[in-house]
């Protein structure tokens, strides 16, 4: 199954850069919908009741949502497809607090500037084949502003509780929080350093499997990164 792609943007031109984007970095992508405003975009995604997305046939795979559109906000799309099966990255001109923790709330998997250099662009999508959060640099530098390394202190700016609560939990699973089978297969070899393409392979599974296994390993270590994960695994016996 080759990845399927959702581009939500107003611009025709920034559209098609994106598209040119996602192209040079996935080399299995099957097809890319092109939406211009919500309407299109949850019209395709096969919105029901409530709101919230349905997949009808083969779900997408990766959604890019810019945030400022002619019917509305790209903030209400990642609400809506908080249980779809997607990686959501935010694609926008913003840089500022107002725009990125927002859409970090809302359930954003990444955010991506798209002034930035094609090559720069490509170089971070890529990261979600390596379990890595896609953020444009200027983004990632803010968010470091913002969160003390060590104590997990915020700086200058209170950041949304969501984002502030990440930062500061302490890194201990619950009980009913146990990895499953499959789960604790990714993570040792997570920790032996394999890559998530090579995972797939060894698995017999896609690359877009591996990375939701990745997701739900984290949040139910509490952790951000594959060290993080692997040390806290091995101290706790879950693999």
């Amino acid at each position: 199954m080759a990845v399927k792609v959702l581009i939500l943007e107003d611009n025709p031109v920034a559209r098609g850069f994106l598209c040119r984007v996602v192209r040079e970095s996935f080399s299995d992508v099957s097809g890319i919908t092109e939406a211009s405003d919500l309407e299109a975009a949850r019209r395709v995604l096969g919105h029901g009741p409530g709101g919230r997305a349905s997949p009808q046939g083969e779900p997408y795979q990766l959604i890019l949502v810019d945030l400022e559109l002619p019917d509305g906000s790209g903030l209400e799309l990642l609400s809506e497809l908080s249980q779809y099966p997607a990686t959501r990255i935010v694609t926008t001109l913003y840089s500022d607090d107002e725009h990125l923790f927002p859409a970090l709330q809302c359930g954003a998997d990444g955010y991506l500037l798209k002034e930035d250099r094609f090559e720069v662009l490509v170089e971070e999508l890529q990261k979600i084949v390596r379990g890595q959060p896609p953020l444009s640099p200027a983004i990632a530098r803010r968010l470091l502003t913002h969160f003390r390394s060590g104590d997990g202190a915020l700086h200058n700016h209170v950041a949304p509780p969501a984002v502030a609560a990440q930062a500061t939990a302490v890194l201990v699973p619950s009980e009913h929080e146990r990895l499953t089978p499959r789960e604790s297969e990714v993570l040792t070899y997570l920790s032996k350093g394999f890559t998530i393409k090579e995972i797939a392979a060894l698995m017999g599974i896609k690359w877009f499997t591996v990375n939701d296994h990745i997701k739900s390993i984290y949040k139910k270590l509490n952790v951000s990164s594959r060290a993080e994960a692997a040390v806290l695994a091995s101290k706790q016996g879950l693999v």
